[in-house]
């Protein structure tokens, strides 16, 4: 309910489509039910056939009205969630998402918030179609006789709010597992594809297979469950309507038996319970379908509910971009959470000072790496400080801290676009002009020169039609382009050869005056450029 309660919430803007879809959803249920009444009446009373094409065409009507209105709602919000989900992931990012699986989230944005249409066009607008018709057919069976009324009550009851219940907790234990395999499926066969190459080095295929079946046999399973509690779930309702018919039946003949109703009233009653199970049913049929959506519903809701590990500060200290700022980190102790008890970095004291090339040597797994992500405030220090231009990083606005770094990460995500546009996110406004000549400070211009399409050359899915070298240098590209006082290079150039780490080291050279520029590496080579170098033995100086 918890869940169920916060997804409604969403619908706040858009309550007076809500409104419309339940007025025609009622209409439409009120025409419905009236086809079969008008044809009992019409054995004890004379009616013209036109009523029952009124009645029947209405019918249609509103049906379309109350579906049309659902589901623009539903795609909507939909809509909505996902701009909320993809704002939450930016917040996030990029620490609180480094442990998370790929493919579990991209099942959680395509999948499972896809799933949430079931809730917001099938479930909101039918219940509170089912509570207002049931209530009517209770108020024009009491006015028949009170006791027909109890009995209408009791009979929607067990079916729109008894049959679910019974089936409502293990359902919705079914369709959270479901989910949960579903989305470690999806993180198998995206890990599966990446490493493709080296399960056939290494002959891991049918290993990798026979995971594969597991995992679609365990998806499977669940799957089946699933449908064993909507096949429960609608052969309970088909015996909850019969059973329901047949007590309006026994007692309306009971009390006509008595003379306290006539023959019509008999005819009547029954034929208006056995009619108006409709909405009932489509509420009760929610208790297995929902189960699913449920799971999809706190899968996408624990995301939202995530604190991120650094909060955007807005309304702090704007650093100037015309001037090249001191970075230092003071007494710096930092662990990263539920992953060691180890400090990664213990006691640092590291002062790279303006207009110059700091570098950090260090085995791997020395903490390296964890102290460029602090200066970029994607982690923040348990104890001590990270200073720009003696301010703490705490009190810098978050955009202007990253319009004042450029940072190069080990690992080089490149998208699916042209070469052109990969540069070009690091300054959007930036010309064709500036892109080429950030090209030629990474080394890269003539390659793409080279290229059918230059620089309009399409960049595959994660640019593996580019070596490790050449997207080494497309990164770098980046960084220049982005022309800030500060850049963070981090192995820049561990898949480059000798001649292009030679061109690399020397343009980074003659940026350096105008910038601060930090190195972390464990080539000797690179590091011979430094001015000074940081020794990092298992997250402590040395």
């Amino acid at each position: 309910m918890k869940t169920l309660l916060r997804l409604s919430k969403l619908i706040k803007p858009l309550f007076p489509i809500m409104a419309l879809a339940i007025l025609f959803g009622t209409l439409g249920f009120y025409c419905a039910i009236g086809i079969p009444l008008t044809g009992a009446l019409a054995l004890t009373k004379t009616l013209p056939f036109k009523f029952l094409v009124i009645l029947g065409v209405m019918r249609g009507v509103l049906h379309y009205a109350e579906q049309y209105c659902n589901h623009y709602i539903a795609f909507t919000l939909l809509a909505r969630i996902r701009d909320i989900v993809f704002a939450k992931l930016r917040s996030l990012g990029p620490a609180k998402l480094e442990g998370k699986q790929k493919g579990s989230l991209i099942s959680l944005i395509t999948s499972d918030i896809e799933l949430l249409e079931l809730f917001y066009a099938h479930t909101v607008s039918p219940v509170c179609i089912a509570f207002l018709v049931s209530l009517t057919m209770v108020v024009i069976l009491s006015v028949l006789h009170w006791s027909l009324g109890l009995l209408a009550l009791l009979c929607y009851a067990s079916v729109a709010i008894g049959i679910p219940f019974l089936v409502q907790k293990n359902s919705v234990k079914a369709g959270t597992k479901h989910r949960e395999e579903f989305s470690q499926m999806n993180s198998f066969l995206l890990d599966s594809l990446r490493g493709l190459e080296q399960s056939i080095l290494y002959k891991t295929g049918s290993k990798k297979l026979t995971l594969l079946e597991e995992k679609s046999d365990s998806l499977s399973n669940s799957k089946r469950k699933m449908a064993k509690y909507e096949g429960l779930t609608q052969v309970l309702i088909d015996f909850g309507i019969i059973f329901s018919s047949l007590l309006m039946l026994f007692l309306s003949l009971f009390l006509y038996s008595k003379n306290l109703v006539d023959y019509g009233t008999v005819i009547l009653s029954v034929c208006a319970m056995f009619s108006s199970f409709g909405p009932s049913v489509a509420v009760a049929r929610l208790g297995s379908s929902l189960s699913e959506t449920i799971a999809a519903g706190k899968r996408v809701l624990s995301l939202l509910d995530e604190e991120p590990v650094t909060q955007t500060i807005a309304d702090k200290t704007n650093l100037s971009l015309d001037t090249t700022p001191n970075v230092k980190l003071e007494d710096i102790h930092f662990t990263y959470p539920n992953i060691s008890d180890q400090e990664t970095l213990s006691n640092i004291n590291m002062d790279f000072d303006s207009s110059k090339i700091i570098g950090i040597r260090g085995k791997s797994g020395s903490g390296k790496s964890t102290a460029l992500k602090l200066i970029m405030r994607f982690w923040k220090p348990q104890k001590g400080n990270v200073l720009i231009e003696k301010t703490n990083a705490e009190e810098i606005n978050t955009k202007s801290l990253r319009d004042a770094e450029s940072y190069v990460t080990q690992e080089t995500v490149l998208f699916h676009d042209t070469i052109e546009n990969n540069i070009r996110i690091a300054s959007l406004d930036a010309t064709s002009e500036q892109i080429i000549e950030a090209c030629k400070k990474a080394n890269i211009h003539d390659f793409i020169q080279s290229l059918p399409d230059g620089y309009q050359t399409n960049v595959s899915e994660l640019g593996e039609n580019f070596s490790g070298g050449e997207r080494q240098r497309l990164s770098l590209a980046r960084a220049f382009l982005h022309s800030s006082p500060i850049l963070l290079l981090d192995e820049p150039t561990s898949n480059l050869d000798s001649y292009n780490e030679k061109i690399i080291l020397d343009a980074i050279k003659n940026t350096s005056k105008e910038k601060t520029v930090i190195i972390v590496s464990h080539r000797d080579s690179t590091l011979s450029i430094c001015d000074k170098v940081f020794n990092l033995n298992s997250g402590r100086q040395s």
